[in-house]
């Protein structure tokens, strides 16, 4: 298996006289990909010109950020004139402020994100661990919550695989998220989030602990060369399921491939096409094959193993209580939320943007 790797989407943070940009360098740097972008012979080179357009689109987004911050800090300093002249502004210079940190705690997240895929879009599988109904229903809560999560985001997503349980909940789930830095925000949420609350299964109102996993790969476009040998897949097709209407399919169309010498495994039942199904999961396991070998190269594996673990006791990266007491807390970084349901509802800025702040600090140590 041989790729041609692209640089980093987003370099690490650069600062200038206390502001967060270098808005010369930027400029400049801007001005140089419009120059390549112009050319008109980029255009016969497929992944030169994707790798141009993505730095185009990077830049564009962190000069537009520069721009707004600078807007921002303007108002508030006029604000302050006003006020010291005796106008009552005080609560048009409060809601500036609150906008100006959101804008601050967003330009800080995604300076966060320098990791060699983190721009790119990403491929999400939840699967429950033992305990049946239980821990079925507790994927389908997690996949409701990482569905919400990118529509506050102004993700877009699409499903791939979903299998239904018998009672209620998922066998398993795979999506993707097309948006700027989906992979990297999404990596906080590789491996097993552990669910303790009063069952609504068990007519005791007994005390469940269930436990879900979640396996995050890059979705890698065609400038990244992934070679699968025909001998080492396997694919068997079967019969689409869902939630019913029109997406259940009456013929075998959805397809599942999988790479014998790792046990990789990609589904896509989504179109009604087997021929487009099976393109899709092609391009599934080329992302999860790629993510895999970078692991190995790199030499950390914890992403993997945490997809490999038991998920059971003692593996979990979160654990999510609902009862005897309400709490959420992230055991590699430390952080607890009171609010639960926030979080199930999509809210993750906090925990995310903890995880990339231990990730940055790994990286320097």
């Amino acid at each position: 298996m041989n790729w041609n790797s692209n640089t980093p989407l987003y370099g690490p943070r650069s600062t200038t006289s206390g502001s967060i940009f270098d808005a010369g360098k930027l400029r400049q740097q801007f001005a140089e990909i419009e120059k390549q972008a112009s050319d008109p012979n980029l255009w016969s080179n497929p992944e030169k010109s994707q790798q141009v357009m993505r730095e185009r689109k990077r830049l564009e987004s962190m000069l537009s950020l520069e721009g707004d911050l600078a807007r921002r800090t303007d108002d508030i300093a006029t604000y302050f004139d006003l006020a010291g002249e005796g106008e009552n502004v005080a609560a048009d210079l409060q809601h500036d402020l609150d906008a100006l940190g959101e804008l601050v705690d967003r330009v800080e997240t995604e300076t966060l994100l320098s990791g060699e895929n983190d721009g790119l879009n990403a491929i999400v599988t939840i699967h429950p661990g033992a305990g049946g109904t239980e821990s079925q229903d507790w994927a389908e809560m997690l996949l409701r919550m990482y569905l919400r999560w990118a529509e506050r985001q102004g993700f877009k997503t699409e499903m791939y695989d979903y299998q239904p349980g018998e009672e209620a909940g998922i066998k398993s789930a795979t999506f993707s998220v097309i948006g700027q830095y989906a992979f990297g925000y999404l990596t906080s949420e590789i491996g097993v989030h552990r669910l303790v609350r009063i069952s609504p299964f068990d007519q005791a109102k007994r005390r469940h602990t269930s436990f879900a996993s979640v396996y995050v790969s890059p979705e890698i476009d065609d400038s990244i060369e992934v070679n699968i040998k025909p001998d080492d897949i396997r694919i068997d097709t079967y019969r689409s399921s869902g939630k019913g209407g029109q997406h259940v399919n009456t013929t075998d169309s959805a397809v599942r491939i999988t790479h014998i010498p790792t046990g990789l495994v990609a589904n896509c039942q989504n179109e009604r096409s087997q021929h487009k199904n099976k393109e899709k999961a092609m391009s599934m396991l080329r992302s999860k094959l790629y993510e895999f070998e970078l692991e190995k190269k790199r030499e950390v594996t914890k992403k993997i193993e945490d997809s490999k673990l038991d998920i059971d006791f003692g593996s979990q990266i979160r654990s999510y209580v609902l009862q005897p007491y309400r709490m959420i807390k992230d055991h590699r970084t430390k952080l607890e939320i009171g609010d639960v349901d926030r979080v199930l509802d999509g809210d993750l800025r906090p925990l995310m943007q903890a995880y990339l702040r231990m990730r940055r600090g790994e990286k320097k140590s």
